[in-house]
């Protein structure tokens, strides 16, 4: 017996018994019936959210075997945040099928709300938080990543260069997402370019070479050992049954929180902006944790600016195309002045942390900088819309937007040669992308 409780499969079973009970509710529809309690509904979904985070990392580490390590965390990426997806598109469908009416606008400004408060949680709690989890557990677990310096909070967690291509494109699209008010809605010229920056990126990465793959344990390590059919149908069955999981079972997770923080008070349009999306972010923050756990802290970061980059140019860019074909035409996903705010301090937000890993390091000052500013802003604007409904939020954004830059600026202007650094290890991914690419061709 206790053989078998050793056995790395045994912790694979474990994982997929945490997802039984809302495979029964799902079938059955008890997630749905008026007798089952909210309270029931989130504990069941958020096991089976927990449980397939396990599988989804587990899919992804052992198809690093096969596959460049970024495109298969890049997988891993757009599975994790797949429910954000589908949460935004209801409210863009929604906004698609009742334009022109006041309901319709609502639901626009909630679908720019929710991407907005998604991205910002991935940093303002992901980015910081893994970075101290990395530093913390670097105690037990003796990461590499991890550097002890002299200095007030100067520990650090290091990141691989080759996490360059990702810095970049998502530079690119940071960048341009300051624009993306002016226009007075996300148009098709917005989808344009930030899609075309997330494709590009992929046909990039995909190009890579499979590197030598990181020493695994327990799961990942007995799967890369089956012959590779074998391995590939498992990795594939990992990801489609976790991906299954996620897309069934986080939004009645997130809305199960949504009620019961509607319950103590918590106004409605605040819970779509943060309490929905910290939800749906869970599978995310749930895998790169895994990975600081077993000392790999460079995966979990490159985890974590690969959903950033997806979510930032693929979640942006896809709203029109449900937005318009809900409308039965091409439209304009509108939004108001507010949310325009929104869009501007979750790109300084991004400019600002990007000008923090554009060394390829991020100390425990900066993690901390990152989530003060972060927790700051949300509970201030809390505070104000709780106390003084009347008082116009738009100037906190503004405001949190200039300090995001001025420190960004600055942070950028003493770190040239870094930038200078990502952008050349950038044109050499691409160049040798570009390459093998040729050989291929070549070779038939």
């Amino acid at each position: 017996m206790t053989s078998l409780l050793r056995h790395p499969l045994s912790a694979l079973v474990g994982a997929v018994i945490l997802t039984v009970p809302w495979l029964v509710f799902y079938a059955t529809g008890m997630h749905h019936a008026e007798s089952t309690s909210t309270l029931a509904v989130v504990g069941v979904s958020g096991l089976a959210v927990l449980g397939a985070s396990f599988l989804l990392a587990w899919g992804a580490e052992t198809a690093e075997k096969d596959v460049p390590r970024a495109f298969a965390l890049a997988i891993l990426a757009v599975l994790a945040v797949a429910p954000e997806y589908a949460v935004d598109a209801l409210f863009a469908w929604q906004a698609g099928a009742q334009a022109g009416t006041p309901a319709g606008q609502e639901a626009a400004n909630l679908a720019v709300a929710n991407m907005t408060g998604a991205n910002r949680i991935l940093i303002g709690l992901g980015w910081s938080g893994i970075a101290l989890f990395s530093i913390w557990r670097a105690q037990k677990t003796n990461d590499t990543a991890v550097e002890q310096n002299d200095g007030f909070l100067a520990d650090a967690v290091k990141l691989d260069r080759s996490i360059a291509t990702e810095i970049l494109f998502l530079s690119a699209a940071t960048l341009y997402a300051f624009l993306v008010p002016l226009g007075n809605g996300i148009d098709i010229i917005d989808m344009v370019v930030l899609v075309g920056i997330y494709v590009t990126y992929i046909a990039i990465i995909i190009r890579g070479d499979v590197e030598e793959s990181e020493a695994h344990v327990g799961v990942p390590a007995h799967l890369q050992q089956y012959p590779k059919a074998r391995r590939i149908a498992t990795v594939l069955t990992l990801f489609a049954f976790s991906g299954f999981l996620i897309f069934t079972a986080v939004e009645p997770f997130a809305h199960g929180l949504e009620e019961l923080g509607k319950g103590i008070g918590i106004p409605p349009f605040f819970m779509i902006q943060w309490i929905a999306p910290l939800a749906s972010e869970s599978p995310e923050l749930i895998v790169v944790a895994y990975l600081v756990n077993k000392a790999r802290s460079t995966a979990a970061f490159n985890a974590l600016i690969s959903s950033k980059l997806n979510q930032w140019t693929l979640l942006i860019g896809t709203l029109v195309v449900v937005y318009s074909i809900a409308l039965g035409r091409y439209g304009v996903l509108p939004f108001d002045q507010k949310q325009a705010g929104e869009i501007w301090i979750t790109a300084a937000q991004s400019f600002f942390a990007l000008a923090v890993l554009i060394n390829f390091r991020i100390s425990v000052r900066e993690a901390i900088a990152i989530l003060v500013l972060f927790v700051s802003q949300v509970v201030v604007e809390f505070y104000f819309i709780r106390t003084v409904p009347s008082f116009d939020t738009y100037n906190i954004l503004i405001a949190y937007t200039a300090v995001y830059m001025v420190l960004g600026v600055a942070m950028f202007a003493t770190r040239l040669s870094d930038v200078k650094e990502v952008a050349q290890l950038t044109a050499n991914t691409i160049q040798e992308a570009r390459t093998g690419s040729a050989d291929v061709k070549s070779d038939d």
